[in-house]
Formats: C-alpha cells, structure tokens, sequence
C-alpha cells in the first residue's frame, strides 16, 4: 500500500490540518502492517505519527474510521485503473479482478476494512457511500454504454457480497476474483 494518496491535501483543510491528517494516515498504514487491525488503536497511531490522542481523535473517530480512510484511499491509488476486454463481460471482470488482486495484495487492510465498514461510526458511513460510488463509477465505466442503472446495481451488489464474504474468511481474495467471473457471465450474458 502506497502512501501517495495521502500527499494530496483533502477539501476543506487547511495546509497545516491536511499534513496532520496525512502523517496520521501513513502511520495508520504502517501501524496497521506491523500489529494487525485488532491491535491498532488510534493512540498508537497518534504515537507513531508523534502527534498527541487528543489531536489524532480530531481527525480519527475510531480504528473503524481510520480503515474506511485507508480504504477510500488505496481505491483512489487505482481509481484510473482502465477496464480491458473485447466485451462488457471481459471489461467488468478486469474491473473485479484488478479489485481482487489488489485486496489480496494488502491483507492488513483487506482484514481490517471489512468489520470497519459494518460499523455504524457516522464518520465511517460517510466514507462507506464514497466507497460504494467508487464500486459504482467502476462498472458503469466498464460497461460503457452496455448497460443500465439497475445492471451497475447488480454488479455493485455482487462485489460488495464477494467482498463481504471473503472478509469473512469464508474465501480469499483470489478465490472471489475467480468466482466472480461467474457471476459477472450470469449479471451480464444470463449464463448459469
């Protein structure tokens, strides 16, 4: 996981707010790499990023909100990443397995992001529909005219129970790149 992302001041703070958030960001991430996400807290990221817990809760509600950034974070690292394929079928799997591939990649994060985005912080649920717009530009874009809103629903629907069942442990993330093909065919072609 890439800390580019952070380097780009946020809407709405000031340069001095936008470095703070950025350092507790990098920390989070290399906090969250060295102990796990059931060990992290927002105190020891406030510590690795040498920053008081007082100031790091002005921008981290929670562990929860941290992950969610984290996550918004590493999707934009991707966000141009470009749908390939001779078809909407072959485009939209590039889309889910790019996504796949990525999360397998970060495993910290991919265990962390899960039980985060289920939690009901009001931090958390803002960045959650952010996420959820994410998933949707993405198959919209990889279906480039060859579909509807309610067929981008579906898609979007289907990543997001793939990635819930693989944050559950219940497969890999490679395992739901490799069973969401499937799944896209079936949305897309009808095929069974």
């Amino acid at each position: 996981m890439s800390s580019q992302v952070f380097r780009t001041p946020r809407q709405g703070l000031r340069s001095r707010q936008a470095e703070t958030l950025t350092k507790l960001l990098v920390a989070g991430e290399e906090e969250l790499r060295s102990v796990g996400h059931e060990a992290l807290t927002v105190r020891t990221v406030a510590a690795r990023a040498g920053v008081s817990p007082a100031t790091a809760y002005t921008y981290l509600a929670s562990k929860n909100h941290l992950f969610a950034e984290l996550f918004l974070g590493y999707l934009a690292e991707d966000a141009e990443h470009e749908a390939s394929g001779a078809d909407a079928v072959d485009r939209v799997r590039s889309v889910t397995r790019q996504m796949a591939h990525r999360l397998a990649a970060a495993p910290e994060l991919a265990a962390a992001v899960t039980p985060a985005l289920l939690s009901s912080d009001p931090d958390v649920e803002r960045l959650r529909l952010r996420i959820g717009a994410e998933f949707v530009r993405r198959f919209a874009d990889a279906l480039a005219g060859d579909g509807d809103d309610e067929l981008v629903e579906a898609l979007t629907l289907a990543f997001s129970g793939a990635l819930l069942q693989a944050g559950m442990g219940l497969l890999t993330y490679t395992e739901m790149g490799d069973r969401l093909d499937t799944v896209v065919a079936t949305i897309l072609r009808g095929n069974v």
